[in-house]
């Protein structure tokens, strides 16, 4: 299974908040079949998971998106 083919949050800089949009971007654009080198060959469903905030030790908040390329 492929993953973070785009270098993930971290190559991008991690910037607070815009991390999620960031995620999303990546999927649609790999479900377009219009990510150039870094293209997954047929793929249909990618999933995205973002936390944020800080309760204690976890995640305040959690978001999981999944994606299917409808043709």
């Amino acid at each position: 299974m492929p993953v973070n083919t785009s270098g993930g949050l971290i190559s991008r800089g991690h910037p607070i908040g815009a991390s999620g949009i960031g995620q999303i971007n990546e999927l649609v654009t790999q479900l377009r079949h219009e990510a150039g080198d870094r293209q997954v060959i047929n793929c249909r469903l990618a999933i995205a998971e973002n936390g944020g905030g800080n309760l204690g030790f976890e995640e305040a908040a959690m978001g999981i998106h999944i994606l299917e390329r409808v043709s």
